[in-house]
């Protein structure tokens, strides 16, 4: 079982950056595959990023590579999602997620992600 806790959601010009932080509970977090995930109004829910139990596999969105980082610290049970370069579109609920698969690599399949946050709102002003 793993909790998931977001953070760092907020109101952002556009061209501005934010840092989403994901907390997750339990001993075996480097056993997970990591993901983020985002839900504007109206929409599905879509991948943004994911990342391998080492951070050594990442994948990203085309719609975002370039401007977000995944990346995570097993020390700290934590994964986070840089994102630089904000735009209008960007707007939407940011969910991170938990797949359990030891040594897997990161991945954008949405059904295989077993845990996930409650959200963090993240708007982009024009």
């Amino acid at each position: 079982q793993v909790q998931l806790v977001e953070s760092g959601g907020g109101l952002v010009q556009a061209g501005g950056s934010l840092r989403l932080s994901c907390a997750a509970s339990g001993r075996t977090f480097s056993r997970y595959v990591m993901g983020w995930f985002r839900q504007a109004p109206g929409k599905e829910r879509e991948f943004v990023a994911s990342i391998s139990w080492n951070g050594g596999s990442t994948v990203y969105a085309n719609s975002v590579k370039g401007r977000f980082t995944i990346s995570r610290d097993n020390a700290k049970n934590t994964v986070y999602l840089q994102m630089n370069n904000l735009k209008p579109e960007d707007t939407a609920v940011y969910y991170c997620a938990a797949d359990f698969s030891p040594g897997g690599p990161g991945h954008s399949v949405r059904g295989n992600y077993d845990y996930w946050g409650q959200g963090t709102q993240v708007t982009v002003s024009s």
